[in-house]
Formats: C-alpha cells, structure tokens, sequence
C-alpha cells in the first residue's frame, strides 16, 4: 500500500505551492493518476486535490469564446447547452469519452496536463487553436504540447481554464479502443479565426497538426477536397491495435468524415 499525504486546498495559489513540493502531483478527476497508482507505475508523496476549487469549474460563451474552467467535467461540457450551440463538434467529443464514470469524474485541465498521446481533449484544443490558460501565463495550443505525457506546464503550475475561439466549421471523428475508447485514431477539424486546422491524436506519439490536410481544406472545405490525400507513416504509432500505415491510411479518411 502507498503512502502519501493528501490536500484539499482552498484556493489556485495554495494549489500551486503545494504543487511546486518535491514529489506532489495534482489530482484533478483522477481518472489518469489513480489508475496508474493502482498499477504502481505513480508513487506520488503527496496529492494536491483540486476539487474545493470553485474558481475552476464553470462555462461561459462570449464575444466568440467558449472559456471552460480546468475542473469542468466532460459530462457537463457534453451537456451543456452553450457548448452545443457554439461548438457542436466540442460538446460530440467530450460526450465520447471514455465510459460514463470517466465523463462524470474527468475534467478537461486533468486530461491536458496528462496529455496521453491518445486522449480526444488535446484534438480539440490544438484543432480549435485554443489557449490554456494557468495561474501564470497563457499558452497557445501550438506550444502547449510537446511530446509523449509532456507539456509547457511547469511543477508549480496550475491550468485554471481553456478558451476555444468559435469556429466557423468544426468536425470531430475518433476510430476508437473498444475496450478503453482511447483513439487508435482521431481527427478534429476547423476552420475559423485561427484559419483551417486538422489535428490528429492517437496515430502518434502526441497530438499533432496535419499540415498536407490542412492545405487542401483552406482551398475547399469539403470531404471531396481530401479525396486521394496521404500522410505519412514515419514516425507514426505501431501496436496491436495496427500498424503505423494503417493509422495513417486512417487519418484522411477521418478528416474528410469530420468536414462531412
């Protein structure tokens, strides 16, 4: 049995240094360090519980954001009807994930700063262009990511919220794990103010941007316009789930299944 100390802070900053102690991990939902605890692959020494944190937890829309709190479940942004209305492909991706106490229990800032190279959250916020905002800065989505279970996020920092500027178009499709739901391969789309986007996840070693995909959709949105596209496999995931040119031969079929 681990041992370890737990906290319930009060507030993001108490949070962030507890967080910034030799051997603390952040405990959002849980349902990413728990697991691994359970298998022993984690022995944190300390938790440090966002729960009582009301601050992070909540959606608003306007002036063309959708600002969602760190600690907002993926239930709640399935469910919500701002979400649905502003971004349809957002509410269709959390409502996807996972089972139904993964949805009621995870929360969108757990699954970024996990950053699991097949979870659907960093699709959409590397898809959408959107920013992550922590208790010291905020990130582009472009720089938030950085490789397998790795982020910008520094020890002691804490992500308080994400804002998704609403696209124009957006499209979402994921060739799921039966077992986990994780992607084997997913694809979101857009196209809005932060011009055309295709990001993938599940086919490597982190969410990334289709850029060849990309360039055919700014000149024609259209399922038609990816007709005959490739992507590379190099670099790409081989498991028993398939092999690196079957997620890649996947990838345009989704994208033009996402643009619809």
């Amino acid at each position: 049995m681990q041992t370890f100390a737990y906290q319930t802070p009060a507030s993001v900053a108490d949070a962030a240094r507890a967080a910034g102690a030799s051997g603390a991990k952040i405990v959002a939902g849980g349902q990413s360090l728990l697991g691994s605890m359970k298998l022993g692959l984690a022995a944190p020494e300390a938790l440090v519980d966002l729960g009582a944190i009301a601050e992070l937890k909540g959606i608003t829309v306007a002036n063309g954001v959708v600002r969602i709190g760190a600690m907002t479940t993926h239930a709640t942004v399935a469910a919500s009807a701002d979400v649905r209305k502003a971004i349809p492909a957002l509410a269709e991706l959390a409502g996807k994930i996972g089972d139904r106490q993964v949805r009621n229990r995870g929360t969108i800032g757990g699954s970024l700063a996990n950053n699991d190279p097949a979870a659907c959250y960093p699709a959409a916020v590397l898809g959408l262009g959107a920013t992550v905002h922590t208790n010291k800065r905020d990130i582009a989505a472009d720089d938030f990511f950085q490789g397998l279970y790795t982020t910008a996020l520094a020890e002691d920092e804490v992500i308080t919220a994400v804002s998704f500027p609403v696209p124009e178009k957006a499209g979402w499709q994921k060739f799921k794990q039966p077992a986990s739901r994780f992607s084997i391969v997913g694809v979101f789309v857009s196209k809005g103010p932060k011009g055309t986007r295709v990001a993938v996840t599940g086919a490597g070693a982190g969410v990334f941007r289709a850029s060849g995909l990309e360039a055919k959709l700014a000149s024609n949105w259209s399922a038609a316009a990816l007709a005959g596209a490739t992507v590379s496999a190099d670099g790409l995931n081989t498991d028993l789930h398939g092999s690196a040119e079957y997620r890649a031969a996947l990838i345009p079929v989704l994208a033009a299944r996402a643009v619809g």
